[in-house]
Formats: structure tokens, sequence, C-alpha cells
């Protein structure tokens, strides 16, 4: 016989099923009680092997007659045989639970099993000779009882299809064997677990069911049913598994609806998205490839096409909804939502390689790759959005006390959190500059993007090459260049220099302890990165000491404080008065400048009172004895050395009070 096979596009091909049969008149077939019937059946149960090899001669004797115009008589055995199938088909359409009714392999179900396959090969061997003959009203028979048959076995399928927990399973550890294995209604039956948590994988089948399932599946398509077998198997199993999307709170949202949503409620619905791709790529698809292989262990090629309708009915929808986001208006707070969207459809992949039919397989992954890389290059335009975010940020009035910018803040933490994404990142613009590259080709006037960047970067040796220099880290180099010449901008709305010099200062230290404090965005920068950033913020400190204390510095010099070889009195009372002057000043407004990282708050206030504090102790000690009078040192003389001491431990507090009067 010739077999049924479903084709690519879930349709079945093959011979046709055995003729309906058409309806008998003879009384025969219709006589007697279910008494007299069950009297007839335990005399025959006790020679049931002879009928059964009666059965097989005679299918064999048909198979060998070559004058199809000349059948040989039909036994009498074929009706009795017919009449125990319908028997068996009675009792179990009488059963109160169908789904349980045939859940345990007994050997009374074995035996209606191979009768019914037994009476497939005799209708299919009765089928080969012409209507009219002495063989169609036993064909007639047969078939009616074969579909009797057949739609019972449809019915027990689908019952124990949608009984996923037809039987209690609890979980026993074999150590001798090193396997798991299953308490079926107290017998020891092998099931695989999940090796990562010891539960029982999806769908939660008991082994004995599954037999059962695999011995329905494999009499149909012997039968000739393949047709409906195979389609409640997959009507049954998809309504299984978007019922369990279901569960994992998704459901197919329409296009329009999801470019509508506002953030916060899109952002919920990816979330939901991403559970449910991660559900089908660890538990759902490896779960009913493994139901489908082992249903239909005998006919694989029906197993690839049912997983592969199924699979696909299910990432289409899956698609949709990550394509119609794709299409939603961009902002820098979506990429990281992308970015699992990205990771989550990745993963899929794997799950439907070496499970569907390879034209399918193919096609599949083609079309979530194709989703994949949409999402890829949103990521890109958010990063081209973000360089174009911090080029148009132009303020007008500076931060108060020169403190670390919210722009700052706002990239560094954004650039962090990217960064713990940085194998996917690396990945996504890896893929963007061969698409350049590629289209570069088409166009030689229009290069690559990243290419020339990584040539000059290599060639330069720039302080920003890293050891292995890849497009995401340039594209984090230049967010980084384009921060700092935006900062460098907004320093010159600061109109004292030393102010300039901690604005930038602040915002250098900032940059620098975030690359430093995160083990991934460090790793992309380079450690060479680092000294150098960390050189340029030692820069803005020694310009800040040049600014604020150089005449400071001056006043308290030795020089100039003699005239004709001797010290000048009112020279005195003049370095004197200019230095509280000069340092009452710096007191009131670097009091209220703001410096928040506590190392460089110390590093400063130490730097400043170990240049200051030595020369006004060294201009006090030499030059206070030329004040006449404790009148006129009360005068002059406003601070000792230790008031300078506690006086520059206010620098940097960021105090409101006097920020007010502030004047930059």
């Amino acid at each position: 016989m010739v077999k049924n096979h479903l084709d690519k596009n879930g349709s079945f091909t093959g011979s046709p099923k055995p003729p309906h049969p058409t309806t008998s008149t003879d009384p025969h077939s219709r006589k007697g009680s279910q008494e007299e019937l069950d009297h007839s059946l335990n005399h025959h149960n006790e020679d049931v092997k002879k009928l059964s090899d009666d059965i097989d001669r005679f299918i064999d004797e048909l198979s060998t007659c070559h004058d199809k115009s000349n059948p040989p008589e039909v036994p009498e055995t074929i009706e009795t045989f017919s009449k125990i199938i319908e028997s068996k088909i009675s009792k179990h359409s009488t059963s109160e639970n169908s789904s349980t009714r045939l859940c345990k392999m007994t050997e009374e179900d074995n035996f209606f099993v191979e009768a019914v396959t037994r009476l497939s090969k005799l209708t299919n061997s009765l089928s080969e000779f012409p209507l009219g003959s002495t063989t169609t009203r036993s064909l007639n028979r047969t078939s009616m009882v074969l579909q009797r048959a057949m739609t019972l076995m449809e019915e027990d399928l689908r019952a124990l299809l949608e009984d996923s927990s037809s039987s209690h399973v609890k979980v026993h550890k074999n150590s001798s064997f090193n396997s798991n294995r299953l308490l079926v209604d107290g017998e020891l039956c092998s099931l695989t677990l999940s090796e990562s948590s010891g539960e029982e994988e999806y769908p939660s089948f008991p082994p004995d069911v599954v037999t059962r399932m695999n011995r329905i599946a494999s009499t149909m398509i012997v039968a000739g049913y393949e047709t409906e077998c195979c389609q409640v198997y997959s009507i049954t199993r998809r309504n299984a598994c978007f019922e369990r999307m279901k569960k994992l709170e998704f459901e197919k949202i329409n296009m329009e609806d999801v470019q509508r949503m506002q953030w916060d409620s899109l952002e919920g619905e990816i979330t939901r998205w991403i559970r449910a791709v991660k559900s089908c790529s660890t538990t759902l698809f490896p779960g009913e490839k493994r139901l489908g292989d082992s249903v239909f262990s005998e006919s694989p090629m029906n197993s690839q096409t049912l997983f592969s309708n199924l699979a696909r009915a299910i990432v289409i929808q899956l698609l949709d909804f990550a394509e119609a986001v794709t299409m939603t208006k961009r902002s820098a707070e979506k990429l990281f939502k992308y970015l699992d969207m990205y990771e989550a459809l990745r993963d899929l992949i794997p799950s439907i390689k070496n499970s569907c039919s390879n034209e399918r397989e193919n096609e599949l992954s083609s079309e979530i790759q194709a989703t994949i890389d949409r999402l890829g290059e949103s990521a890109v335009s958010i990063f081209s959005d973000l360089e174009n975010s911090i080029k148009n940020d132009v303020a007008r009035t500076p931060v108060p006390g020169g403190a670390v910018h919210p722009l700052t803040r706002y990239v560094m933490n954004y650039l962090k959190y990217a960064c713990e994404y940085k194998i996917t990142l690396e990945h996504i613009f890896q893929q963007h500059v061969k698409f350049e590259e590629s289209n570069a080709n088409v166009d030689a006037n229009s290069p690559a993007k990243f290419k020339p960047i990584l040539e000059v970067e290599a060639e330069n040796d720039s302080p920003h090459c890293n050891s292995e220099t890849t497009p995401f880290s340039i594209q984090l180099v230049t967010i980084m260049d384009l921060l700092d010449t935006n900062l460098e901008a907004k320093s010159n709305l600061y109109r004292d220099p030393a102010l300039r010099d901690i604005f930038l200062m602040n915002n250098g230290r900032y940059i620098l302890q975030k690359v430093k404090g995160s083990a991934e965005i460090h790793q992309v920068m380079g450690d060479t990165w680092c000294r150098r950033r960390s050189t340029i913020v030692r820069h803005y400190h020694k310009n800040y000491q040049r600014e604020t204390f150089g005449k400071v510095l001056q006043i308290l010099s030795h020089d100039g404080m003699q005239v004709h070889g001797k010290v000048a009195k009112t020279t005195v009372k003049e370095r004197f008065k200019n230095f509280n002057a000069i340092f009452d000043e710096i007191h009131r407004s670097q009091s209220t400048w703001v410096v928040s990282d506590e190392q460089l708050q110390s590093e400063l206030r130490v730097s400043i009172s170990a240049l200051v504090i030595p020369a006004y102790r060294s201009f006090f000690g030499r030059f206070r004895q030329y004040l006449d009078n404790a009148k006129q040192a009360e005068k002059y003389i406003k601070y000792q050395p230790e008031d300078i001491e506690i006086l520059i431990d206010d620098f940097f507090d960021g105090n409101s009070t006097s920020m007010a009067r502030r004047k930059t």
C-alpha cells in the first residue's frame, strides 16, 4: 500500500483510503442480539490465534492472485473477525471516560490494535479487486468496520492529546543507573526530565500515554487514515501551544495597535513577548519536537512536517509583533528592550534547526534572521540618534558650582548599561560594518562608516585605540569624543577660568570612574584610554591651582619686601591686607563650588593646603614682627596658619546660601 504523506504546505498526498462502504442489505450482518454475539465471541476467543492466522492466509492468497477478475472465495472468518472488532469498538465507545479507556496498554488493547491493523491490510487487499466481484460485499463490510475503528482511534488520540495529566507523575531518582525515572500509577517508567530543574519537561505526558498515542498513529497511518491522524494531532497541539502562550500573557496584537501604544504599555508587552520567545526556545519547541518524534517514530517525515507547521504558526505571530516594534518611533530608552528582543530571537533559531524539514527550516530561520537584522539596525540607529542628541544639547546657563553635568551622567550611565550587552552589540556593529562595506562595493563613493575610522585609529596609534579595536569600541569612542566636545563648549559658560577647570575636572573624573567601575566598558575602552584620561584630569587640576592660587603665592612671596636692604613695613601691611581680601573671596566663592567625588574633593583640598599653608606660614613667621604693635597685628593679620587649614576644608561643599550670591 502507498502511504499518504504531508507535503510542505501541510496538505496530504498519496493513495486514497479504502472506499466508503455501501449500504449492506445482508440480514446476516445484523443478525442476533448482543448476548448472542458475546457468546460467539467467547467461543472465538478460545481460538483467536487460529482466526488471525486464517485472515493472514487469506490476505496472502489475495496478494498472490494474479487474475483480479477471478478472486478467491471469501471465507466466513471475515464476518466473524469483523464482528469481533465491532464488539471491541462498541465496548470502548460506551466507556464513561474516553481519555482513560485506552490509556494503559492491556493485552486486550494490544489485540484490538493488532486486529485493526490486520483488518486494514485485508481491506486494502480486497480493494484491489474490481467492484461487482465476489469480494465487493466483504470489502464494504470491512471498510465500514475499519472506518468505525479509525473514528474511535481518532477520538482516543484527541482525548489523550487534550489530557496532559492523565496519570499522576512523581519524580524518582534512580542513582544506580544515574538516570531519572517516573512512578506512573505505581509502575517505574522512563521519562526525560529537565537537567537544570529536575522537573518534568513540557509537555507532561506519561510514557504509557505517549506509547498509546504512538500505537494509534502508526495504526491509522498504515490503515490509510494519515490525513485524519495528522490533522487531529496538528489542531490539538496547536491549540495547546497557543493556550500556553496565553498563560505567558502573550496574545496577538494588531500592528497598528502596537505603533499607537505609549512606551510604558509597549514595554510591558515586550517583556511578555520576550518571556514567550524564551519559553519557545527552552521548553515549548523542544518539548513539541520530542513528542512528535515519539508519536510518529515510524513516520519521521510526518513528525518533521507537523513540527514545522506548528513552529511556523507560533513564530509568525512572534515576528509580527517584533516587526511592529521596530516600526515604532525610535528613542534612546528603547535600545535595551530592542537588544533583549534581539537576543531572544537569536536563541530561538537553534530550537528550530535540525527539527524542521530542511526547506522549512531554512525558510523559517531566514525569516527570524531578517527580523533579528532589523532589530540590530534599529539599535545602530539609536546610537546614531544618541550622537545627534549630544551634538544638539546646547545649554545657555552653566551648571551651578561646576558640578557634573546631567548630560554626562545620562550618557555614561547609558553606555555603562549598553556595555552589559557588549557581546551582542559587538556582533550587531560588526554585521553593520559588513552591510556598509557591501554597499560600498556597489557604490565606490559611499565608503563604510567604520572602516576608515578603524584604519585611522590603527595608523595614528590613537589614544582611544584598544588592543582589540572593534566597530563597537569605535562607536563608544565616537560618543566619548562628542561628549568631550560638548562639555568643552559648556565650560565656556563659566566666566571664572578656575571654575571652568573645576567643571571639566568634575566631569572628566566622573567619566573616568564610570569606565573603571564597569568591567564591560573598561574592557571596551582599554587601559591606555584610562591612563590618558587620568592625565587630562590632572591637567585640569594644575590649571585650577594656577588660576586660583597663582596670585596668592605671588602675594606671599618674599620677593620685593625690602627697600634699600630693609623690610618695608608698608609693603608688609599691604601684602597681609591683599592676602586677606583675595583669600576671603576665594573662600566665599569656592565654598559654593561642587565636587561630589569625595576622593577628588579630598585630593583638591590636600593639594591646596600643601600649596598655600607652607607659603602663608613662612610669610607669617617672617614678616609678622614688622607690625608695630598688637593693634596693627590684629588689623592686618586676619588669619592664623591654622585658620587657613580649617577654611580650606570648606571648599567645594556647595554651600547653598552662598551659591545664590555666586558670580561666574
